[in-house]
């Protein structure tokens, strides 16, 4: 008898299956806030998919996982887009903004597009917006063209979801045209930290100009991350800061995000203090001067010299172009001087016995900060001789130091415009800029100018290390006086700071950072100095005098609308206030000139982009 074998039971439904959660229908739709900043108004909410209660896939992330590995993914997309239409007809839904990958929207090419619950009027789908996803897999454009034309002529329109990430595409922006970008949430996070990240956005916002885009910002968490965007004029954002994905439609904002969009200070943007000038190299300082072979005679090199007046060195090259050799004018004519007969004995003879064999190569694309080194060098040949650039190693032109000096002052003083090089604060550009936003933005502010009393005579008696000393230990005092948010402070040379408060214990403030000074500035006077209360020493005119201990001085200007329409205006108002300030025992004097007053008073103490680097602002006498 033959004995059959039993029946292997079938294996039950895996419950966790993503073709059967489409099966079932058991799928939903969560609602995220978009959020237009200007008006505070929410304009429109993005469809997330979410999972039922006890489902092993707890996120989108883990669901489509899952979904690749069935080979089910398009299934999904595309169910999930039919939700989320369906919710077309909710009141107060506004636009729908819904997820699809490029392969995911290809393939509706040809298909009839999914029909939403109708909406009031208009388009069939008017206020729809396909969020393309995955961009890094959008190889072949003409499909997905094809498919977004039918959309957008049912009156659908087209976001590019997380644009920054490393999967968007200049391209796709260049050619899909999408009426919306969604900024990727690294760029939002501590935006108010990160001036890369704020150059980053001001960019974005060029192209979106460039384009006619709309942008989002996306993953907004934090208040100060708010403030930033909103001064920068960002026009749309969204994220947890304004709700979390609800199954319930969002009818309003927060009131704390009502209060931070209704707050009429603007906020103090991050700086970039990163001093060095980038992107200055070896190459601005070529000059195309004629080179000699190795092997040219001290006859062909003084004709060289005789026939080019303005050369004061030849470069001798070997037959790839590569230098081995630099001999100056100089050394030519003191050899000539002190040897008799010279040109009889050497007139034929190569050169290269007399050159420099190893001169300084420098190659073309060498930062200029590099060069500083070759200042300082115990050689003092480089200093009169120059150097040589090379371009991969072979003979391009020559360097003279005198050119290196005025490019690196040069770059020097047009680092320290946008930030200090001893304290590292912003300059008198990103100074002047913020004065300007403050004045367009109509709100009252606080403009402090801070000097030092006696210092000239403290750095002249105890050396300028100990001068600097004194001057961060100033920089120090005034940061810890402001509340980064609300004040801004810029160091606009030697003792010179400016502070632009809009802080409104900004007086409580300033005379804690006068009182600070004060106090620890004597630390850095010898003891002697301390018991007497000063030290003698030349004053300006070469006289010797007693000069009190160092102390800080604030003029200080309440700026309210109206009064002022310059930065220059107020620069000269804050200058004016502190010649009053050094003047007063108190150390802090404050002007609040009339709108006529101010404005007849802005000629008279005009003060330049160059003064205020300078720190050399032109004040009338005390009247």
């Amino acid at each position: 008898m033959t004995v059959l074998p039993m029946p292997t039971p079938a294996s039950p439904p895996d419950p966790h299956a993503v073709r059967l959660l489409l099966q079932q229908a058991r799928l939903s739709m969560h609602w995220q806030p978009i959020v237009e900043l200007a008006t505070r108004t929410i304009i429109g909410h993005e469809g997330l998919v979410r999972t039922p209660p006890g489902c092993a896939w707890r996120s989108p992330d883990l669901l489509f996982a899952a979904a690749r590995r069935e080979g089910c993914t398009l299934e999904l997309e595309h169910a999930c887009l039919r939700l989320a239409l369906a919710a077309c007809g909710q009141a107060g839904i506004g636009r729908l903004f819904v997820n699809l990958s490029a392969e995911a929207l290809a393939a509706l090419a040809e298909e009839a597009l999914p029909q939403p619950c109708p909406r009031h009027e208009g388009l069939p789908l008017a206020g729809v917006v396909i969020e393309l996803t995955e961009h890094e897999r959008v190889h072949d454009l003409a499909p997905v063209q094809q498919a977004l034309a039918r959309w957008r002529a049912a009156g659908a329109t087209l976001a590019l979801d997380d644009f920054g990430d490393g999967r968007s595409s200049l391209r796709l922006w260049s050619e899909l045209r999408p009426e919306w970008v969604k900024i990727d949430k690294y760029f939002v996070r501590d935006v108010q930290r990160s001036s890369d990240k704020l150059k980053t956005i001001r960019a974005l916002q060029q192209l979106a100009d460039t384009f006619g885009s709309q942008l989002i910002a996306e993953g907004v968490e934090h208040p100060d991350e708010l403030l930033v965007l909103r001064d920068l004029g960002l026009p749309y954002a969204q994220g947890y800061l304004f709700g979390r994905p609800q199954a319930a439609l969002a009818d309003a904002l927060p009131e704390a995000v009502q209060r931070t969009l209704q707050a009429r200070h603007i906020v103090v943007l991050p700086q970039d203090r990163h001093i060095a000038n980038r992107g200055l190299t070896a190459q601005s300082l070529l000059i195309e001067a004629p080179a000699l072979p190795q092997t040219a005679s001290h006859a062909q090199v003084a004709e060289l010299f005789h026939l080019h007046p303005d050369l004061e060195s030849v470069a001798l090259l070997d037959d790839q172009q590569r230098p081995v050799g630099l001999i100056a004018r100089h050394t030519l004519q003191e050899l000539s001087l002190s040897q008799l007969y010279f040109r009889e004995l050497y007139g034929r003879r190569p050169a290269l016995i007399h050159a420099n064999t190893q001169p300084l190569c420098v190659e073309v694309h060498t930062p200029i900060e590099q060069l500083t080194q070759v200042l300082t060098s115990p050689d003092q040949r480089y200093l009169r001789e120059g150097f040589i650039l090379t371009e991969n190693g072979r003979y391009r032109g020559l360097g003279t130091s005198e050119q290196l000096v005025r490019r690196v002052t040069e770059a020097r003083i047009e680092a320290a415009r946008h930030a200090n090089p001893l304290t590292a604060l912003p300059g008198n550009v990103p100074l002047t800029m913020h004065i300007e936003r403050l004045l367009d933005h109509g709100e009252p502010f606080i403009a402090c100018y801070a000097d030092l009393n006696h210092f000239k005579a403290f750095n002249d008696h105890y050396g300028y290390w100990r001068g600097d000393e004194m001057i961060r230990l100033l920089a120090q005092c005034l940061t810890a006086a402001c509340d980064t948010r609300l004040d801004f402070l810029g160091h606009v040379g030697g003792d010179d700071f400016v502070l632009l408060m809009q802080s409104s214990d900004w007086q409580e403030r300033i005379e804690r950072a006068i009182l600070t000074f004060n106090e620890q500035a004597k630390r850095l006077y010898d003891e002697g100095a301390r018991a007497a209360g000063g030290i003698w020493a030349e004053d300006r005119h070469g006289v010797q005098r007693f000069h009190p201990l160092t102390t800080l001085a604030v003029g200080v200007v309440r700026v309210q609308p109206g009064t002022y329409h310059q930065a220059e205006a107020v620069a000269s108002a804050a200058a004016l206030a502190k010649h009053h300030a050094k003047q007063s025992a108190q150390g802090l004097y404050l002007l609040e000139p009339s709108p006529a007053a101010s404005a007849a008073a802005a000629p008279v103490v005009a003060v330049t982009a160059a003064a205020w680097a300078a720190s050399l602002l032109p004040v009338p006498p005390c009247q």
